[in-house]
């Protein structure tokens, strides 16, 4: 039965150890809405038509309009949040490195590992009789480090109440991609200094020093065995080298990177810039199965700051860290 106009919002939604729209949808679930001209709209959504709070768009309302009731106020810290969380989207460039994402509730984590043996890599024939291959999976000895990151939002209300929620969503996005640019770099030097567990990438250098070649790529590539090197992540400086390579002017690259800014290389790899990577270093990688994200829950606001207007200081966090799966499936070439 549809009720999102008589569900009672208060602060306590927050703290229940799950996210705000999953509070409202165990209150009002999105399935009761099906065949109606409200399917689409999750809990939260369905909460700001109620206020009548249009916060995109042309026709904006202002910061003030969440604030016009007590129940309506509630709203504004996952307002907040998904702005946030919207521009770590769109800055983000993870998805192209990370295997897998786990979320915890706590704060310690130990990964899983496995460390095959050359001969173990092999799926040789089983004869009767014979023992079957093992591979051994164990947990690492040391814990995930999760880093926290995030910015601290500055602003009285006096300051923002008649600020259009249009333009205030552009400066949270920008939170948001300072996030997400962090988190790239922890993943960066977690690819190539490891998680801790001794296990940074091995590396290796060009042939002649200062100088990347085509040749030098092909080694690098053919290093991956069994693996396989479909994504590269380096400086913009090494980016330009690699694009002044000869293979990589031909016609039909250059016809494709102008018209659309995607790079066709002779690898057939993902080709991610960077400045958090090392200078002078590139960064190859099995993208399905180098690298795990570890999260601790969402992105954090301080909700009781927000929804009771004192605006001066207010955290908006996300804790996440990085491990490495295959130590192996990542390795550096040292230009």
């Amino acid at each position: 039965m549809a009720n999102f106009d008589n569900i009672r919002l208060e602060k306590g939604m927050y703290s229940t150890g799950r996210s705000f729209t999953a509070a409202l949808e165990s209150l009002d679930p999105s399935e009761n809405y099906k065949g109606t001209a409200l399917e689409g709209l999750d809990a939260y959504q369905r909460q700001l038509k109620r206020f009548d709070i249009h916060v995109s768009g042309t026709g904006s309302d202002t910061v003030e309009k969440f604030f016009k009731t007590t129940d309506s106020a509630t709203l504004f810290p996952e307002y907040v949040a998904r702005a946030v969380r919207q521009g770590m989207d769109e800055a983000d460039v993870l998805p192209r490195i990370i295997a897998s994402t786990t979320v915890i509730d706590g704060m310690d984590y130990r990964s899983i590992t496995s460390t095959p043996t050359e001969d173990e890599k092999e799926l040789k024939e089983i004869l009767e009789g014979t023992v079957i291959p093992e591979t051994v999976v164990h947990t690492k000895e040391n814990l995930v480090k999760l880093q926290k990151r995030g910015r601290m939002l500055v602003a009285s209300y006096e300051a923002i109440r008649f600020q259009r929620l249009d333009l205030f969503t552009v400066t949270l996005k920008q939170i948001g991609a300072y996030i997400a640019r962090s988190q790239l770099k922890d993943a960066i030097n977690v690819l190539e200094n490891g998680d801790g567990n001794n296990n940074a990438a091995s590396s290796i250098s060009v042939a002649t020093a200062g100088t990347l070649t085509y040749a030098d790529l092909i080694d690098f590539w053919n290093l991956f065995d069994p693996y396989e090197l479909n994504t590269i992540v380096t400086t913009p400086s090494v980016m330009a080298s690699m694009l002044n390579i000869g293979e990589f002017k031909d016609a039909i690259a250059g016809m494709n990177f102008q018209g659309t800014g995607k790079m066709i290389t002779p690898l057939g790899a993902d080709l991610i810039k960077s400045s958090s990577v090392t200078a002078g270093k590139i960064i190859g990688l099995d993208k399905s199965c180098a690298l795990e994200m570890v999260k601790a829950g969402d992105v954090i606001v301080e909700y009781d700051k927000l929804i009771d207007r004192q605006l001066e200081r207010a955290a908006i966090t996300s804790i996440a860290g990085f491990a490495k799966i295959f130590s192996d499936a990542s390795k550096v070439l040292s230009v």
